[in-house]
């Protein structure tokens, strides 16, 4: 009987969820229709200062594919400081022991790729300071699928450590996540915390969280957090039977995910077009089946007491004050545990900061990584 009337529950969870969905499709509808005209005037990028951009082109000095302890290949790009740069004296005194600068690695995060940090790739390779290390997370850009079951942040956090073991075996290092990223760098802490003690001498956490409060829901429209929980594994099997129609049907509808991409990705009114088709580009790379394994793992991300291990690393936090996926209370929760870190806050923008207003993320982590150095 209490089995039954679970199965009644879940059905009229589901046909309640199916109704608002519905209606809600059928709104988007109707707002799409009007709003399509708009989209493709928007895409044609008059008076867009990224409209001549190469995203996804930049150089590198190596390539590698790293095998992680369950098998997923994960593709691997260095960038090697340029030859020849000057290094001020006094600090080459400091660290003669040592490498005079750290190696940087950048994690990305969710249905995103090492694209994410096109900016701060190129300013930084055009400056030649540093070594660094960009990575696609299993599952997206140019690295294999697990073969089976759901992705867990702990494995996550394996994956950068092999990442880092295969290319940076030794010397210092700053690490650098962006939202599921930055959940990554504290699952690394928490499998691996002599590593904070030993070698990573700063971290950098872009609009990220600690764990997700139950009112935010990684930022998603209320009537997916009320109902979605209790979904999650009709929601994953059935994306898993019919990832394929799901895909067809998401690339069918890309002016919707262009306009949800810039609803949910950005804060400033008028985003750069090119700029929301990049990152609409890399959201729409991540298959439908890859998006419903990590659900589960970001639903109950809980790492708060991971973030001891970085209290005696110097550390930076960067939040759009737009942010709808992971907002700003999110990180000013990782500054209650981290009264030290530095914070930034940057206006009139949302989730994808690091992009969406590249020149002021830039400048403020050239900033911390010169503070690193002195």
């Amino acid at each position: 009987m209490a089995a039954e009337n679970g199965r009644t529950k879940a059905k009229r969870r589901a046909g309640i969820f199916g109704a608002v969905v519905g209606v809600a499709a059928a709104g988007l509808a109707a707002g799409i229709a009007a709003e399509r005209a708009i989209v493709r005037r928007s895409k044609r990028g008059v008076g867009d200062r990224y409209a001549e951009e190469k995203f996804g082109a930049l150089p590198y000095d190596e390539s590698c594919t790293v095998t992680t302890a369950d098998g997923t290949d994960i593709h691997v790009e260095v960038v090697e400081p340029t030859d020849g740069v000057e290094i001020d004296a006094g600090f080459i005194a400091g660290v003669a022991d040592g490498p005079h600068e750290p190696t940087i690695v950048f994690v990305h995060g969710f249905c995103l790729d090492m694209g994410t940090f096109h900016f701060q790739r190129a300013e930084l390779t055009r400056r030649g300071d540093y070594r660094m290390v960009f990575y696609d997370q299993p599952g997206h850009g140019r690295s294999g699928r697990l073969e089976s079951g759901e992705y867990e942040l702990p494995a996550l956090g394996e994956t950068l450590r092999a990442v880092i073991d295969e290319t940076v075996p030794e010397g210092p290092l700053v690490l650098v996540g962006h939202s599921m990223g930055g959940m990554t760098i504290m699952a690394l802490a928490e499998l691996y915390p002599e590593m904070f003690e030993q070698r990573v001498v700063g971290a950098v956490l872009i609009a990220t969280s600690g764990g997700l409060v139950e009112q935010a829901r990684f930022g998603l429209p209320t009537i997916i957090s009320r109902f979605g929980s209790p979904l999650l594994p009709l929601v994953n099997n059935a994306t898993r039977l019919t990832g394929g129609v799901v895909d067809r049907a998401r690339i069918a509808a890309a002016d919707l995910a262009w306009l949800l991409t810039r609803r949910y990705g950005f804060g400033t009114a008028r985003p750069s077009p090119a700029l929301v088709s990049y990152v609409e580009k890399m959201n729409s790379g991540t298959t439908a089946e890859t998006v419903a394994r990590y659900l589960r793992t970001l639903y109950t991300h809980a790492r708060y007491p991971a973030l001891a291990t970085l209290r005696e690393t110097p550390t930076l936090v960067i939040v759009g004050d737009k942010d709808m996926i992971t907002p700003v209370a999110h990180s000013e929760e990782i500054l209650r545990r981290l009264p030290d870190a530095e914070f930034i806050k940057i206006a009139d923008s949302g989730h994808v900061v690091m992009l969406e207003h590249a020149d002021e993320v830039n400048a403020v982590l050239i900033d911390f990584l010169g503070k690193l150095e002195g």
